[in-house]
């Protein structure tokens, strides 16, 4: 058997490595999946299942654009190698609208979605004849696994030394990273400003929505106006490079997702706005701040909510394999929505997506601390695209946003050129997205 260590370099399929003396009551399934701060408490979850069902689970486990990209081979294929398809909310949209899922309801007319489980903007449904997410009209297509939105962490400890208040506005935040702000031993903020998949643009979307802004008017209500560069979003960039500036990083544009989180991890950040990464902050084997960080909602411009993007996962079946595998997938995932999972699941040290286990008792525990910001969070939290094309618009952002932050571009003349570009790939594909006048300097 291969160690998860060396399976993962590869990209190679693993099982989680437990015999089982009885006869399985499902066929073997094998899950693609990618690497996160939470596949540890995912992991521990399928061995569970392992352990209670004698079914047999294989995790497929890859960098994040690897995992997409063998998902979007493996649907196209006479016949996927996966059985279940752990999807990002960046990228689901295409599996649906390209029919590459079997919905869960064609597996089993009578499952359904546990009255517990969140659906995210009601991202689990889809209708095929309008193309579009509709919990009234579409059928259920997938399970979510993972509620990945970004929190504010911040030094607990230190804001207890300094008297500091938990930031409800983006200026507060502002006014506690420069009281943390040491550098170079520590830096009042560390923000993910790196290009990658859906790196910088993740971290960008909670400032952009929370001053009015963000790509497109209303994706969801089919209004494809652009955007980006409206004052709003000029205005939510400004206060993004104004943090690095006054109490970042000195090398914002090169932080990645986990720079960000090793810098909270090793002492050298006040705050981080991530996802959430708490079981590596309370472990004394790979973090010097144990139980000395705290959470929140992000921030919020006055007059607007704190507004994080989803970048949730789901978990959905491919439509090219036989039955009796996705009956084997299904009942995997029903058992993985059952609240002893998703205790199990939130024990193992991953956010469940489950309700009633975030506002649970367990939420009055200093373990679990991060359970009440979370559901809170979750309030405001939405879809960061409804289009299949958001690779395409991703790698605009990804570019555009980075350049922004490392002072390559200005702040009007990037937003403008993204307006352009995003417009253009929208209007190719046959959208009506209208552009809005240009920034001025």
């Amino acid at each position: 058997m291969l160690t998860a260590a060396v399976a993962m370099a590869a990209g190679l399929s693993v099982g989680t490595g437990i015999a089982h003396a009885q006869s399985s009551k499902e066929v073997p399934i094998t899950i693609v999946i990618n690497q996160s701060p939470w596949f540890d408490g995912f992991q521990a979850v399928v061995e569970k299942y392992e352990k209670e069902t004698g079914n047999q689970v294989d995790l497929d486990v890859n960098p994040f654009a690897g995992s997409l990209e063998k998902q979007r081979n493996a649907v196209r294929s006479k016949e996927s190698p996966y059985d279940i398809l752990v999807m990002n909310a960046g990228f689901f949209i295409e599996m649906y609208q390209g029919g590459f899922l079997e919905p869960l309801t064609d597996v089993d007319p009578q499952f359904k979605l546990d009255k517990d489980i969140y659906t995210f903007d009601d991202s689990v449904y889809w209708d095929a004849k309008d193309k579009r997410i509709d919990a009234k009209s579409g059928k259920l297509m997938s399970v979510p696994i993972n509620p990945y939105i970004p929190l504010l962490h911040y030094r607990s400890d230190l804001y207890k030394e300094k008297g500091l208040k938990v930031p409800q506005t983006w200026d507060e935040l502002l006014a506690n990273a420069k009281a943390l702000n040491d550098p170079p031993q520590r830096y009042g903020i560390v923000q993910r400003g790196a290009r990658g998949t859906f790196d910088v643009t993740f971290d960008v979307l909670p400032y952009l929505w929370s001053y009015g802004g963000g790509l497109f008017k209303d994706q969801k209500g089919g209004d494809f106006t652009v955007t980006v560069n409206s004052g709003q979003s000029e205005a939510a960039m400004k206060m993004y490079l104004k943090l690095a500036k006054e109490a970042g990083h000195p090398s914002t544009a090169g932080q990645t997702q986990t720079n960000v989180i090793q810098a909270m991890a090793t002492g050298r950040a006040g705050h981080i706005i991530a996802v959430l990464a708490a079981g590596t902050f309370d472990d004394p084997d790979k973090s010097i701040v144990v139980d000395d960080v705290g959470f929140a909602p992000p921030p919020h411009a006055k007059g607007y909510p704190s507004s994080p993007p989803l970048g949730h996962w789901l978990g959905g079946i491919p439509h090219n394999i036989p039955k009796n595998r996705q009956k084997a997938a299904l009942a995997f995932l029903n058992w993985f929505q059952s609240d002893k999972a998703q205790r199990a699941y939130a024990e193992a040290g991953s956010p469940p997506v489950s309700r009633a286990v975030l506002e649970s008792d367990m939420a009055n525990q200093q373990k679990y601390r991060w359970m009440k910001p979370l559901a809170e969070a979750l309030k405001h939290a939405r879809l960061t695209f409804v289009i299949p094309e958001s690779a395409q618009v991703l790698a605009i952002t990804e570019l555009r946003f980075n350049q922004i932050i490392a002072g390559d571009l200005k702040v009007a003349d990037g937003l403008n050129k993204m307006a352009d570009e995003i417009s253009a790939v929208m209007k190719k594909a046959g959208y009506k997205a209208p552009e809005l006048e240009p920034l001025k300097d």
